[in-house]
């Protein structure tokens, strides 16, 4: 594996390609931010992302391209201009052989497509390599709150017989996210979930989806299942922020997790059930970590 300076190096690129997607980029102005050589600087790029810097930033400007059709009211010779397309031709040619269907009938359609969410390299690194510093979970500050959730449907993607996030990654990949993402009627953010046993179909306990309501029309993609959710109640387990820019998440799961361990919902009239989906929303710096769990009262209270 390469050291932590490489990682670094292509970690820079990635962040300048992300801050300059409306400007031209050139392979000169890359190397100088990784401090390699134009050649090697390519050559790291394309071993850690596994795309050449042309092919990263082509696919990163079409995801977000796509996401301003989706969600803005925009003409698609604009939208092309505005991610460096020389044309409309050329824009909708390099969107179709990305996406699997023309800008124009997504405009309209807006069906689930796989967007490229490429993840930043150092953090990789920092996770296979570094330990968790010390901490004090008893300086932490959890917030709790209880929500009602409706009726709603579920689309997932199943794994195999994953048990947590990076079993379902080996087993499915990690690329689920961008598709979920794409689907525009969601009424929540894509998370991570644990079915109870009722629901796994015979398959992973570990899933990744996006629920939507319950007379959504939305096109189901490839490979995706639709699971109906009763109307349940949650305990939401919130953590602190944490600076992204080290592996400080791992820590906020860890200390969510414990909370979650010694929480006593009796005492607040409720009780812990595993008859819903528990699940995890993708950890995030500025909110913290952030697990929910289903609930149902006590026989003598009620909500």
């Amino acid at each position: 594996m390469k050291d932590i300076n490489t990682y670094e190096a292509v970690s820079r690129m990635q962040a300048y390609i992300k801050n300059h997607l409306h400007q031209t980029i050139t392979l000169y102005q890359l190397a100088s931010v990784s401090g390699y050589s134009m050649w090697h600087a390519s050559r790291l790029f394309k071993e850690l992302t596994g795309k050449t810097p042309f092919e990263y930033i082509r696919s990163l400007r079409l995801t977000k391209a796509a996401l301003d059709l989706r969600d803005q009211d925009h003409q698609i010779i604009d939208v092309a201009f505005d991610y460096l397309f020389d044309s409309h031709e050329g824009f909708t040619k390099a969107f179709t052989k990305q996406f699997g269907i023309n800008p124009s009938l997504y405009k309209q359609k807006t069906p689930p497509i796989k967007l490229f969410l490429p993840s930043n390299v150092k953090d990789y690194y920092l996770f296979l390599n570094q330990k968790p510093k010390e901490y004090n979970m008893d300086q932490s500050f959890i917030f709790t709150q209880v929500v009602k959730r409706p009726k709603r449907k579920l689309i997932l993607k199943r794994g195999i017989k994953a048990e947590d996030y990076f079993a379902y990654c080996e087993e499915v990949s990690c690329d689920v996210w961008g598709e979920l993402l794409s689907i525009k009627n969601a009424i929540s953010e894509p998370a991570g979930y644990w079915l109870p046993k009722h629901l796994r179909d015979g398959k992973s306990t570990y899933v990744q989806g996006v629920e939507v309501n319950l007379d959504d029309q939305t096109e189901i993609p490839k490979g995706y299942d639709v699971l109906i959710l009763d109307e349940a109640y949650y305990l939401i387990f919130q953590g602190e922020p944490y600076e992204d820019e080290e592996l400080n998440y791992a820590h906020a799961i860890h200390d969510v997790k414990e909370a979650i361990k010694k929480f006593k919902p009796e005492t607040y009239g409720y009780e812990f059930t595993d008859i819903y989906p528990r699940y995890q929303l993708e950890p995030q710096g500025e909110r913290g970590y952030i697990e929910a769990v289903g609930i149902k009262p006590l026989s003598k209270h009620t909500f």
